[in-house]
């Protein structure tokens, strides 16, 4: 079953954790879970599809386990969402009512309220594996978001493969304060510890502080959360005692790998994914963790690089390439959106992830981003932005950065660098020109306070460019 740990026979031969999850001052045991999770699946039984406002409350954790429970479908809405991207989710997911916490605009579909001290012990039958389990929507940077459909198959085959390579195990504490909208908090950050097994604390906001006193032995965070935390060194060595410190979403930039490996003495575990196929490569436990690379494809899952014209791309650690990969976690499509859908996979079934990246003759991968932002055409090359971003954030006056390649009449595109810091323009471009050769030194350097995110602390490069 999915939910494996959640099973009710293991939890009446006494196999139940006082403390299975923590969040936003709750604390509920494994029988808790069950039990109430059960009351929530009585009253969401036969629904096509249910939304959820996926704030970080014992309210969200109990209506997304009882729709796993009773096969209903769950849609993720972010709480901090504008009303007309709620409007097109809703809209185009169907959904049938909102379930947990009651939104500000309901926009007239009614509200189940979750009931904390609920409890049923009814035992539903496990539902096909290749059910949807829910519809997550993309970013939405191309158009209106799309719902990508995850089977309970896809999601419980990923937490499987990564529970190999990181040597996830129910003896672990798994701790974040990452969004239960997106596929890291709410995939990987609580079903895979309501799969595996292990307690799960949710620090609200994931500052240093909170993690430095949440005592776990797994942590999951992304960049910027990193960045933080390193910036905290008191905070950093608290986190000496865990077993695994974990990054995603985003490219983590190589200083703080190597400060947060100096002063946890843990070189974090790298790995990548997307919505549409979970995770798919990652450094593991037990082997190598390089800075800027995010590792091995995992268990079951393939991967290939492909050029312009769909001819494969040497695995030489330095041509990039558009990665493809073809895996059992893939998502089953976008609703309502066939054309899309087939515009995203291959003929032979390979899904077209949008990224570039480079793969070398051991395997390992490097994502240089995205190719619509990220890959950069300038003067006959194709050059990663990030590798120039890695170069820049070496500088003692570079804060924070992110390249660009805009419009140019000579070049095709031309390097520009965003740069939060306090070194000069003209320091900076003789800065890179002797790290990389001179075709990736940017050609202009702009200066500003602060670089645009989205809520998983990805910068936002469309708004640059």
């Amino acid at each position: 079953m999915l939910l494996a740990s959640l099973n009710p026979a293991a939890v009446a031969a006494g196999a139940d954790l006082g403390d299975a999850v923590r969040i936003d001052g709750a604390t509920l045991s494994r029988s808790d879970l069950v039990g109430a999770a059960t009351s929530v699946a009585e009253r969401v039984g036969g629904a096509s599809r249910i939304a959820v406002l996926a704030t970080p409350t014992a309210s969200t954790v109990l209506a997304v386990t009882g729709c796993l429970i009773a096969g209903v479908p769950f849609v993720p809405v972010p709480a901090d969402v504008g009303v007309a991207e709620q409007a097109h989710i809703l809209t185009d997911s169907g959904a049938q009512a909102w379930l947990g916490e009651k939104p500000a605009e309901t926009a007239g579909l009614p509200h189940v309220p979750v009931r904390l001290h609920a409890r049923s012990w009814h035992r539903y039958p496990e539902p096909a594996p290749h059910s949807p389990a829910m519809v997550v929507y993309t970013s939405g940077t191309t158009g209106p978001p799309k719902g990508a459909v995850l089977s309970r198959a896809a999601v419980a085959a990923d937490i499987d493969a990564l529970a190999q390579a990181w040597q996830w195990t129910p003896d672990d504490t798994l701790v974040h304060g990452l969004p239960l909208f997106h596929v890291h908090g709410l995939v990987l950050g609580l079903l895979g510890a309501l799969r595996v097994g292990n307690r799960f604390v949710h620090t609200g906001k994931p500052t240093p502080q909170a993690y430095a006193a949440a005592g776990g032995t797994l942590y999951f965070g992304v960049p910027t959360v990193w960045s933080r935390v390193v910036a905290d060194s008191e905070s950093a060595r608290a986190l000496t005692g865990a077993r695994l410190l974990v990054s995603g979403s985003a490219a983590l930039p190589v200083p703080v790998f190597e400060r947060l490996a100096e002063l946890t003495g843990h070189a974090p575990v790298e790995r990548y994914g997307c919505t549409e196929t979970l995770i798919t490569v990652s450094t593991r436990a037990d082997g190598e963790r390089r800075p800027g690379w995010v590792g091995l494809p995992l268990r079951g899952m393939q991967t290939r690089l492909v050029g312009d014209d769909d001819s494969p791309v040497p695995h030489d650690g330095e041509t990039i390439g558009s990665l493809q990969v073809l895996t059992p976690t893939v998502f089953d499509g976008y609703l309502n959106r066939p054309d899309a859908t087939a515009a995203a996979l291959t003929p032979d079934g390979w899904y077209r992830t949008g990224d570039a990246a480079v793969i070398g003759a051991d395997g390992m991968h490097r994502i240089v981003g995205r190719e619509s932002v990220d890959l950069i055409k300038s003067g006959g090359y194709r050059i990663g932005a990030g590798e120039i971003e890695t170069a820049l954030l070496g500088h003692p006056g570079v804060a924070e950065v992110a390249v660009v390649g805009l419009a140019d009449e000579d070049l095709g595109q031309r390097i520009v660098a965003f740069v939060v810091g306090d070194a000069s323009p003209e320091a900076l471009i003789d800065y890179v020109g002797k790290q990389l050769s001179a075709h990736k030194r940017p050609r202009e350097v702009r200066v500003v306070e602060s670089l645009p995110r989205n809520a998983m602390g990805k910068v936002m490069k469309k708004e640059l460019r």
